[in-house]
């Protein structure tokens, strides 16, 4: 009778396979081949236990996670797998999803950790004062926690560095600087994007962050030659020619949307222009998303929400910011991830992380970058730049 139950949600998953291919082992050792009926990721699963799809059918990808967690199924490379879902999340619709009391319960700790004045503080402080050590070890030398943009993403050749100066190039080339010029940059991370601008032409910064962790560092990076704050972007204040944001959207949440829109209109001069980098998913998607509490917002960026590009362009223009010239490289994130995850790896091998950071919290960032990585892959992730200009 339960293996039945468990048979029919494997059943609705075959349904919504129209790309793609999987083989899974079931618990009592038989193999049953799932989709198949079109080109696509292929990948193998072992489930090692049946409450894994429960753990699915009741929490999502949260609940997917926790069953891994716990050895309950296990895959060779899991990284298809993610792929595998995004590719076909129009078609799988709710099957991934969580119901009943499990997305009550998500949408109850999300709601807990919006991104109010203090809320803001304390879930920033939960991701980005990890410690300048541990990000150190897996990320570029100039410390760049965004998509780099590769000349090639599936040209392993050009190191990580140099994806990541152009990618700051990129934002940098949109906003037009010159000497003279004020620059605010709303999440300024760990002073990457504020070095090179420096480096362009004489300007005045001002970095926001809420990470006492990354004020530190690029404080002691830059010199007296930025304006590092502990501010939140609803606080700042002044009037600038440019705007960076790079990422940090994600962090503010669609109830801040317009808040945050409001502020980048009311910091920028006249003809100021805003560069903004972020990650969306796909509007046909984003209502089920929205709904419940993700794999993502669960164990990784409390509060965190990704762009519904149609719903914020709408409200950029809204506050008379005109949108232009997006550029959209979901595969350079992929690529990217995979590069941070072969660098973490090697600094787990060689014994270099904090001693603090255990095996449950390694396996944790693993299955994180792994996640990520198959869902840039399968394409309903993606990552963008736009310039936002303001017109009056």
């Amino acid at each position: 009778m339960i293996g039945s139950r468990f048979h029919r949600l494997l059943d609705r998953i075959d349904a919504g396979l129209e790309a793609g291919r999987l083989e899974a082992v079931l618990p009592d050792g038989t193999v049953r081949i799932l989709g198949g009926r079109g080109p696509g990721p292929v990948c193998e699963v072992h489930l090692v236990r049946w409450r894994a799809l429960l753990r699915l059918a009741l929490s999502g990808s949260a609940g997917w996670y926790q069953a891994w967690a716990a050895g309950e199924w296990t895959s060779p490379d899991p990284v298809p797998l993610f792929e595998l879902f995004m590719v076909n999340a129009r078609a799988l619709g709710d099957v991934a999803r969580p119901r009943g009391p499990g997305r009550w319960v998500g949408r109850a700790v999300h709601w807990a950790r919006r991104n109010s004045h203090r809320g803001s503080r304390k879930n920033i402080a939960y991701h980005y004062d990890l410690g300048n050590d541990f990000y150190r070890l897996w990320l570029d030398k100039n410390m760049h926690y965004s998509s780099a943009l590769f000349r090639d993403p599936a040209d392993r050749i050009e190191s990580l560095e140099r994806a990541q100066q152009r990618k700051v190039d990129a934002i940098l080339d949109r906003l037009n600087l010159q000497d003279g010029a004020r620059l605010l940059e709303i999440g300024c991370g760990w002073g990457g994007l504020a070095e090179q601008a420096m480096d362009r032409c004489a300007i005045d910064y001002d970095g926001l962050t809420l990470s006492v962790e990354q004020a530190e560092y690029a404080r002691d990076r830059l010199g007296s030659g930025a304006n590092i704050l502990l501010t939140d972007y609803r606080d700042a204040s002044g009037r600038y020619d440019a705007i960076a944001s790079v990422e940090m959207v994600e962090a503010v949440g669609q109830r801040y949307w317009p808040t945050y829109l409001a502020a980048i209109k009311r910091l920028l001069k006249p003809g100021g222009r805003a560069a903004i980098q972020y990650i969306l998913i796909d509007d046909a998607i984003f209502d089920r998303y929205a709904r419940g509490a993700d794999f993502i917002q669960t164990y990784i960026f409390p509060g965190g929400m990704l762009i519904s590009e149609s719903r914020f362009r709408a409200l950029a223009e809204q506050q008379g910011l005109e949108w232009h010239d997006v550029h959209y490289f979901g595969l350079h994130y992929a690529e990217t991830l995979k590069r941070w995850r072969e660098r973490f790896d090697r600094a787990v091998d060689q014994g270099l992380l904090p001693v603090s950071f255990d095996q449950h919290f390694v396996a944790l960032w693993r299955y994180y970058l792994m996640y990520c990585e198959g869902g840039f892959r399968g394409g309903t992730i993606n990552v963008a730049q736009v310039t936002l200009v303001k017109t009056v």
